[in-house]
């Protein structure tokens, strides 16, 4: 397994990857915004996403994890904010999670940013036995509008 930027010959994987994602937190994302997502995660930039995507020894994806860098109103520095983590489940439990997150710790390290964080569902039991292993659980409750 290997971690790595994502690529142009990637689309059809990531997507079937990303359909899943969104299908396992029972949301609807239109196709437009599916395509526009695609679009910024390759185009790169300030402001635009970045794609990281685990991927097999014949290189397909089949994991992924996306990531907005943004600046903080509480540090001269960048934070760094894990939106999207997801592994194909009949790829879980091999490190791929693990895997994606020490990738992305490492664009938000090379970046300075001096906060790493993401949200997850509190049932989401199977990522949260993971992510206590790797990162601290902090006191805050989301609110949405």
């Amino acid at each position: 397994m290997q971690v790595r930027r994502l690529e142009e010959q990637d689309r059809q994987a990531w997507e079937r990857l990303f359909r899943a994602y969104i299908e396992f937190y029972r949301a609807k994302v239109p196709d437009e915004v599916i395509d526009l997502t695609w679009r910024r995660l390759l185009a790169g930039g300030e402001g635009n996403p970045l794609g990281l995507v685990a991927v097999d020894e014949a290189g397909v994806p089949f994991g992924l994890a996306h990531v907005l860098l943004h600046r903080s109103t509480w540090s001269a520095t960048w934070y760094c904010y894990l939106e999207d983590l997801f592994v194909d489940p009949a790829r879980r439990k091999t490190g791929a999670g693990r895997a994606l997150i020490e990738a992305v710790y490492q664009e938000a390290d090379a970046r300075g940013c001096t906060r790493t964080y993401w949200v997850t569902q509190e049932g989401n039991a199977t990522a949260r036995a993971l992510y206590d292993r790797v990162a601290t659980r902090e006191p805050f409750v989301q609110y949405r509008r």
